[in-house]
């Protein structure tokens, strides 16, 4: 019998695992060279995984939720056609975690957790901090068991772990517990303040996390994958950096007048829409070349000096949540090129058709906040960069005009530029001047520019 086994690959720089999100192949089925196979997830993104070959899957050695290194064998496919079913091996249960520390170091916040049995799955946990091994989460999954619900069951297992006696024991004296009990258990989470350590610069700070009552009529919803890694990012960046925000007000009349100008002509000659942000993008390239100061990252007690110069581009997805694609080597593109960028990376991000590399190796970060009609925001830096800078939404607005021929009061379209950036590294001056220059940049537009 000829089998193949399918590894999980390298899925760009600084990936180092996966967690199984869906199989789209069950063991028995027939798989296409090619064809989908499996979907993963990455704390960068998401993706579906093609077989290496054409056969039957004749065993997946991880289940849903399993953590898996890049390489590990995640399935195994039989190119003779018929072959014997073979179950999953990813079934024993996990040893005991004794505590789960938070490290932050300048780019990451990494959980750490004991192996299981010699490999990377990890134990899963939930609000309350209790870990549940996969064939737990398993046996929950099949009999329709919450979260919430397990949370109410006592375990037997070393640091009250639940085992699998305890969640069996659990449906056969009746299985669902109360809404009434669940709420109580959730309160009494809620009433024990969890401390966190975060450890910078050799210095550890424990963070309190809030009480938080529930009430009758609340209601109880997981945040998706997603969610999390954002809000733990998020977490992460504010206790890393010290944040200042300097706002800037920007007269940007002859961008909206070239703009009205060139679209309809530019996308019968280029076939792209020209938006507001790749002109954005350009001036913010052009100032990062005047302070390359806020072009870098902080290791410790080290500053790293980039090279090159990676825009990041908040966007939002329909789900309502956020990524951030990366214009790499921005500053060798010219606006016809940026525009190309911006549209490829905002429609593949919106259709879930991003890579993992796509969304690496960013410098900084500019979030158009004036989307949402938005004046102004402060944004939060994505670590591990210094800075980033939110673009307000553009409004008609009287203004002052001065003349050599005295002032007068005129429409003018107008915008704000909230410009966040890491105290540890990044001065008032230069922050300041920063956000200046980009808006001098905007001003001095050229409106006859050809393209």
């Amino acid at each position: 019998m000829a089998e193949i086994e399918i590894r999980l690959p390298k899925m760009g720089e600084s990936v180092t695992e996966a967690t199984i999100t869906n199989w789209l192949k069950e063991v028995g089925d027939s798989v296409d060279m090619d064809e989908p196979l499996v979907e993963v997830a990455t704390d960068k993104v998401d993706n579906e995984l093609p077989s290496e070959a054409a056969g039957v899957l004749v065993k997946k050695l991880y289940e849903v939720n399993d953590v898996v290194q890049v390489g590990e064998v995640i399935a195994i496919i039989s190119t003779d056609g018929d072959s014997p079913v073979s179950q999953p091996t990813n079934t024993a249960e996990p040893v005991a975690v004794a505590k789960q520390e938070v490290t932050v170091e300048a780019s990451i916040v990494e959980a750490v957790a004991a192996p299981v049995n010699g490999s990377s799955s990890l134990p899963k946990s939930n609000d309350s901090g209790k870990f549940y091994s996969p064939l737990v989460r398993s046996i929950a999954k099949t009999e329709g068991i919450t979260t919430a619900q397990l949370e109410t069951i006592q375990g037997s297992g070393e640091n009250n772990r639940v085992t699998k006696k305890d969640i069996l024991a659990f449906i056969q004296n009746g299985g669902k517990a109360s809404t009434a009990a669940v709420q109580e258990s959730r309160v009494a989470t809620s009433g024990t303040q969890k401390a966190v350590e975060v450890q910078q610069s050799g210095a550890k700070t424990e963070i309190q996390v809030p009480n938080i009552p529930i009430y009758p009529g609340d209601e109880i919803e997981e945040m998706d994958r997603m969610r999390k890694l954002i809000a733990d990012h998020m977490v992460m960046s504010v206790h890393t950096s010290p944040h200042v925000t300097s706002y800037v007000e920007a007269d940007v009349t002859n961008i909206v007048k070239w703009r009205n100008k060139i679209k309809d002509k530019f996308f019968e000659k280029e076939g792209e829409k020209m938006t507001f942000t790749p002109i954005f993008i350009e001036a913010i390239v052009r100032a990062i070349k005047d302070f390359p100061g806020v072009n870098v990252s902080v290791s410790g007690s080290t500053i790293i000096k980039r090279k090159n110069i990676n825009i990041g581009m908040a966007t939002a997805l329909p789900s309502g949540n956020l990524i951030v694609p990366v214009i790499k080597k921005a500053d060798n593109l010219n606006l016809v090129g940026l525009t190309k960028e911006v549209n490829d990376l905002a429609n593949r991000a919106r259709n879930n058709k991003l890579t993992s590399d796509d969304i690496q190796g960013g410098t900084y970060t500019v979030t158009n906040v004036g989307t949402f009609g938005n004046v102004m925001g402060t944004p939060i830096i994505n670590q591990p960069q210094v800075a980033i800078l939110a673009l307000g939404a553009i409004r008609k607005i009287p203004s002052v005009i001065e003349t050599p021929n005295g002032d007068f009061i005129g429409i003018r379209s107008k915008m704000f530029l909230s410009h966040s950036y890491d105290h540890r590294i990044v001065d008032g001056a230069l922050g300041g001047q920063f956000v200046k220059r980009v808006a001098e940049y905007l001003e001095q537009f050229d409106i006859n520019r050809e393209l």
